[in-house]
């Protein structure tokens, strides 16, 4: 995959594409089907069964705000966050709760990778409210905890640092983005060393509004650094030591995170779907859109106006290493949802 440098920041999807060499033909696909009682989402290889109430809490145990992450570990466990006591809950594959801690990270923990180094596994946290990032086990025990990048020079105080997403390069290298905060990037050794910064807030080529969710694009030769450019609704790529290398801006609403699979990248766009494009960044299907455009983003949406197959504001996507899909939502009551792979 190449990319070509844009010269403004009102480059359309297409003019992008073109610079890849690839078609520029735009599908814009987002099928519903029903099977009996199953709900079937999606298009050609990227079909998938709608699993209502998947995760299954202890009686007496409430979600809450889940405005954070979703990630899978090595066994399949699925960790997710919440803005209660429960920051991180646990559950298999099939949705059964399996354990809860971090009441030291509630109210406010965000983006989350989980990491194999080595023999062991950690888990890397942002956390807006804290004004930090951290790295720590399976279990919640704490490894390290850094603060703002004071070396960056573009923060008075930490208070203006609030970190919303962080994401690994092959190498260990990492990113952190400051999208609640000042829109920048922060770069990182494995260590949690200040290597640089890059981006700043605006709408032209190179800068960013709150740039949300993060991911090392692997799917070309050279990796890039994808960044969810979501107050401009669009998504931008980076070199991995920060030069800005292009862009796409069609199709999207709020893309707020980002897993890869292959040459696929998912994403979830807050207001109300989850998209799928393939390695020239064409759109292969939207998932779940949400049939009324007054729910779509919305936090204070109670159940009774769910609707089953229809997402209102997914905030993170993962998919797990059979392929089928994980969303949380940006709800105050809480939701996730697993999506199964059928195709």
């Amino acid at each position: 995959m190449t990319f070509n440098k844009p010269q403004s920041a009102k480059v359309s999807r297409r003019a992008f594409l073109t610079g890849l060499g690839a078609s520029v033909v735009i599908p814009r696909l987002s099928s519903v089907s029903s099977s009996g009682s199953r709900i079937i989402l999606g298009s050609g290889n990227h079909r998938y069964e709608w699993i209502s109430n998947w995760a299954r809490l202890p009686e007496g145990m409430r979600f809450g705000n889940t405005h954070g992450a979703v990630a899978i570990d090595s066994k399949g466990r699925v960790l997710m966050n919440t803005d209660t006591e429960n920051a991180v809950i646990i559950f298999d594959a099939e949705g059964r709760f399996l354990k809860a801690w971090g009441s030291e990270w509630k109210d406010g923990s965000h983006g989350m990778q989980v990491r194999m180094e080595g023999k062991a596994e950690f888990v890397y946290i942002t956390h807006f409210n804290r004004h930090e990032f951290a790295k720590l086990t399976l279990d919640g025990e704490v490894v390290w905890v850094r603060g703002y990048p004071k070396e960056s020079n573009v923060y008075q105080k930490a208070e203006e640092f609030k970190p919303t997403g962080i994401a690994f390069a092959p190498g260990g290298d990492f990113y952190v983005t400051d999208g609640y905060g000042k829109s920048y990037v922060h770069q990182y050794n494995s260590r949690g060393e200040y290597i640089r910064t890059f981006g700043a807030p605006g709408s032209e080529a190179g800068q960013l509004k709150q740039p949300h969710g993060i991911w090392v694009d692997t799917r070309a030769k050279l990796p890039a650094v994808l960044v969810a450019d979501r107050g401009n609704h669009r998504l931008q790529f980076f070199s991995l030591d920060g030069k800005f290398m292009g862009m796409v801006t069609e199709d999207l609403r709020l893309p707020s995170n980002f897993d890869q699979r292959g040459s696929d990248i998912a994403i979830a766009d807050l207001q109300g779907r989850v998209t799928i494009i393939d390695r020239h960044n064409r759109v292969i299907t939207h998932l779940g859109d949400n049939q009324n455009p007054a729910l779509r983003g919305k936090n204070p949406v109670p159940p009774d106006q769910w609707v089953e197959g229809q997402f209102i504001s997914p905030h993170s996507v993962r998919w797990d290493a059979r392929g089928n899909l994980y969303v949380a939502e940006w709800l105050s009551s809480g939701r996730i949802t697993k999506l199964r792979r059928l195709t």
